[in-house]
């Protein structure tokens, strides 16, 4: 049991590295996690044949698939561009977020009663977000764009929630990287023409980012994926979304290490008291969400007939 907590912290600490090897690859988001979701693909393709599974599955289902890809798509490029436009770790502080952003989407989308412990939650994860925006200022246009990354990211696992039931993680995880993939296929011309100044598509990689994408791709995508879906096999669900809320803070300490060891483009990680203050109120709020659930799930189910008499 040791090593497998300490593998799923391995993986949570590869998945907090992800936006530091954003900053890392000199392309843009869009053109990055064109790179990242082939590779990915062809990975996942690759684990499929080693494994002997079955590649179909009804159209139907694959349709949906290809389109919440595109929502992947889409948080991916958010959250490379939120780490551009500000620091790793104000990237990471907004990204915090995704729990607040599960509990206001899963009731619309699912039709499930809003519960008070997440609206309360929900408040506390506000109060934390003011205090950020406040000492980080100047990095408000990262913060929102990292916030916007979230939810668009909860709301592909809600989603996600409804098909992980159906199929087998490595294939519906296949076509998501699929659908990401031939999503910015298909906004390139748009992209090519209206967002990049001019200057066209730069999908040419220098050396050091080819290093840096294989990692991204190979070793925080591919291999993790893969990884925890083994460990889902042999450990609770309460331990893996705790453990999974603790990346922004592997990711923020990652990011000031980098600056203790004055890494080029990593000058913006000393930040403030209040910014700390804030991203503890947020990340306490994270943290404390499946203690509560867990409680509040165990109220719920009915009384043993034993019990009763």
């Amino acid at each position: 049991m040791l090593k497998d907590y300490l593998r799923l912290h391995f993986i949570v600490l590869l998945w907090g590295f992800t936006a530091i090897l954003g900053k890392l690859i000199s392309v843009p988001p869009v053109e990055l996690v064109f790179w990242r979701t082939l590779l990915a693909t062809a990975g996942l393709a690759v684990l499929l044949t080693a494994r002997r599974q079955v590649w179909r599955i009804p159209t139907a289902d694959a349709l949906r698939l290809l389109g919440i890809g595109a929502l992947v798509a889409a948080h991916w490029i958010t959250f490379f561009l939120a780490a551009r436009l500000s620091s790793v770790s104000v990237c990471l502080a907004g990204m915090a977020t995704l729990a607040l952003w599960t509990s206001l989407l899963e009731p619309l989308v699912l039709w499930r009663r809003v519960r008070a412990y997440e609206v309360l939650l929900g408040l506390l994860t506000m109060v934390g977000l003011y205090l950020v925006s406040q000492a980080e200022f100047d990095q408000l246009a990262g913060l929102g764009v990292a916030i916007l990354s979230a939810g668009i990211s909860a709301l592909f696992s809600v989603f996600n929630s409804q098909l992980v039931k159906k199929h087998p993680p490595l294939r519906l995880t296949f076509y998501e990287m699929l659908g990401a993939c031939l999503s910015i296929v298909l906004f390139f011309p748009v992209y090519s023409r209206y967002f990049t100044e001019g200057k066209g598509l730069q999908l040419s990689l220098e050396p050091a980012d080819w290093v840096w994408l294989l990692l991204l791709a190979g070793v925080c995508t591919v291999y993790a994926f893969s990884t925890s879906v083994e460990l889902m096999k042999r450990l609770s669900a309460f331990v893996i979304n705790l453990t999974i809320n603790l990346e922004p803070v592997y990711g923020i300490l990652l990011a000031v290490v980098l600056y203790w060891f004055k890494v080029p483009g990593f000058r913006q990680e000393n930040m403030s008291t209040g910014f700390y203050l804030g991203t503890l109120v947020i990340l306490f709020s994270v943290l404390i969400h499946p203690v509560i659930d867990q409680w509040y799930q165990r109220r719920r189910k009915p009384a043993p007939v034993d019990a009763v008499i």
